[in-house]
């Protein structure tokens, strides 16, 4: 791809607290088709900010993930986080065949039979937080073990093998190019361990997803040995890392807004409502994700990404598009008529375990708020460390009082 002087070279991150990236946030407005510099890769990319556009992105396909496989493509992390046998990196038709496969195994069903066990383990996690007494980081008690205890349970994940599995994942997901080293060595050891893993389940299948996975057919046919190592590794660190952040991000954001708070706490069946307004108003992560390559020449409004472009979307500005939702910028549980979201993605890249956070976020926010009816921040809320090296937006601690 060719060099743009003009086009502008951003750090795509944002570390205050949880506001939108204004760079991100004026693109959107001024420029939502505009080249831009990422911090790693090769050469300039696009951008693409606005709600239409980025439904276009993800929906046409003259727009392609696979074509990524062997490029030093434009993005945020110094070396991919996707590997080039993950579903992430396929297109259709290769990926409705994955894809397909990959609910069979993980219903609503499934995860739904888990609920009860994660009512009790959030019961549980809660009740050792109240007996060590205010006040307490709510992300190591409750955010920083929940969804990972509710991940690994559900694909049968020995006990003794989490802390690691945790610290390897952590570690792909940083931005700084001092990490590259460990990133690239964390992805490998992930992959290791669930070759081994998924090999052991389809030789002796259990109940469990991974054993689901390793077992289910369509037609005779059956996810390849590759395949499943990096789809169980893939479900593993997105099945907890973003829940994990979006546990602390929806607390933080509820106890410094007071009067939605307020309503949760006066009306508790809005839960799932209010749950999916949180989701589309924190920006939960630095940048943008996996990009996608044009195939063909496309127009947007006169601006025309040329074949091999490469193209970059944002979820989190299409959350928050004036032209899509009413007082985009404002945090509002009584929505008329929502419009669904893009926290989990859109299209044929839908994040296939948005079931699974839904549920554990859902438990977890709604537990806490009926145990602790006084919670509040324990520190000013200008007092609360952010995250300023990884992907993820999140408080490094979240210490709460009640």
């Amino acid at each position: 791809m060719s060099v743009s002087n003009s086009a502008p070279t951003c750090p795509f991150r944002h570390d205050d607290a949880l506001e939108p990236d204004p760079f991100m946030t004026r693109m959107r407005a001024e420029a939502p088709v505009t080249r831009v510099r990422m911090p790693y890769g090769d050469g300039d990319c696009w951008l693409v900010t606005r709600d239409a556009d980025v439904r276009t992105v993800t929906t046409d396909r003259r727009f392609s993930r696979a074509s990524l496989i062997g490029r030093d493509f434009p993005r945020i992390t110094p070396a991919p986080i996707a590997q080039s046998e993950s579903i992430n990196l396929m297109d259709p038709p290769a990926l409705n065949r994955v894809r397909a496969l990959i609910l069979k195994a993980f219903t609503t069903r499934q995860v739904e039979k888990l609920r009860p066990w994660t009512q009790r383990s959030t019961d549980e996690l809660l009740t050792r937080m109240a007996r060590n007494g205010a006040p307490a980081d709510l992300a190591d008690h409750l955010a920083g073990r929940l969804p990972l205890m509710t991940i690994c349970a559900l694909m049968d994940i020995p006990e003794a093998d989490r802390p690691q599995l945790r610290r390897c994942a952590s570690a792909m997901m940083s931005m700084s190019a001092v990490d590259q080293a460990s990133a690239v060595k964390a992805k490998a050891e992930l992959r290791a361990y669930f070759a081994e893993l998924t090999a052991k389940r389809r030789r002796v299948p259990g109940d469990d997803l991974v054993s689901a996975l390793a077992t289910a057919q369509i037609g005779g046919e059956m996810l390849n040995e590759e395949e499943l190592a990096v789809l169980a590794m893939l479900l593993l660190v997105t099945g907890h890392d973003t829940t994990t952040y979006n546990i602390s991000n929806i607390v933080y954001t509820l106890l410094t807004h007071p009067v939605q708070l307020g309503q949760l706490r006066a009306h508790p069946e809005i839960l799932p409502q209010a749950i999916e307004e949180l989701l589309r108003y924190i920006p939960f992560r630095q940048g943008v994700g996996i990009p996608r390559v044009a195939l063909e020449d496309v127009d947007f409004d006169g601006v025309t990404i040329r074949a091999g472009d490469t193209v970059h979307v944002s979820y989190l500005t299409a959350n928050r598009d004036e032209m899509v939702y009413d007082r985009a910028d404002e945090l509002d549980f009584g929505r008329k008529d929502p419009v669904p979201h893009m926290t989990f993605g859109y299209g044929s890249h839908h994040c296939l375990g948005s079931h699974l956070a839904r549920m554990t976020l859902q438990v977890s926010i709604g537990t806490l708020l009926t145990r602790f009816p006084g919670l509040r921040l324990a520190v000013p809320a200008q007092d609360v460390r952010w995250n300023t090296v990884s992907i993820w937006r999140y408080p490094l601690a979240l210490p709460v009082a009640w």
